[in-house]
């Protein structure tokens, strides 16, 4: 019997000494808790502060483009990265520049009959070629001023009147690319010398001083005659791309 009472005394003492475990396991337990709820924002009176609610973005939508559009990213498609120092894609080429003006050095002349002109005694009608003799493309573009002269004195020339014929617009010669001009001229009729029909007399010029717009002047003589015309005028083409008949 002694021992029964022993045994529950000392269960008993062992019961509470659990309860104080636990509840001491439970108290250092919720202290944590506290400890861990409190942060930089508590104002030290024991009382937590509100969190703030983290600031919402509203989401944007992806750009859209219209199909086939130029210049455009599809939706949700990043542009790809430029290099540094790349031309753009609109930046223009070296072949789609203007070439410079000719020189007066950079052209070579020469002149014949034109196959088409009028008939008489007169030449009537002359193909003028003009050759760029340089190494680098150039640019004609106009009509000419047109003077008479002797052999070897392009300064001492008559001018003669000129009209022109079409519409003018640039030339671009390649090295050893031509432009091409025809010159009429008012006819000398009849036989021998001829006569002009407006009763003037006829003139014949071993030369002709040919100004082109930019590109100084040119003294061509014909390689199958000489340029017999009426009145000291002549019609003229502005400079051509092809040659003219």
């Amino acid at each position: 019997m002694s021992n029964v009472m022993s045994n529950v005394m000392q269960n008993t003492r062992y019961g509470k000494s659990v309860r104080r475990a636990a509840v001491a396991t439970v108290s250092a337990a919720t202290a944590a808790l506290l400890l861990t709820a409190c942060g930089p924002g508590d104002d030290g009176s024991g009382t937590t502060a509100a969190p703030t609610a983290a600031p919402t973005v509203a989401p944007t939508a992806a750009p859209t483009s219209a199909p086939g559009a130029a210049g455009t990213v599809p939706s949700g498609t990043a542009p790809a990265p430029t290099k540094a120092g790349a031309p753009s894609t609109g930046a223009p080429s070296a072949s789609g520049t203007a070439a410079p003006a000719c020189a007066a050095g950079d052209l070579k002349v020469d002149a014949h009959q034109a196959k088409q002109r009028p008939e008489g005694t007169g030449l009537g009608a002359a193909i003028v070629a003009f050759t760029n003799s340089s190494a680098h493309p150039c640019t004609v573009q106009g009509f000419p001023t047109v003077a008479g002269a002797a052999n070897g004195s392009p300064d001492h020339n008559a001018p003669l009147t000129v009209t022109h014929s079409g519409a003018a617009a640039p030339v671009r010669l390649a090295p050893s690319g031509k432009a091409w001009l025809k010159l009429t001229f008012v006819q000398v009729q009849g036989e021998a010398d001829g006569y002009c029909v407006s009763g003037a007399t006829p003139v014949a010029y071993p030369t002709l001083v040919l100004g082109l717009p930019g590109a100084g002047a040119h003294q061509v003589a014909l390689n199958d005659g000489l340029f017999a015309e009426c009145d000291n005028k002549v019609t003229t083409t502005a400079l051509l791309a092809t040659s003219p008949s």
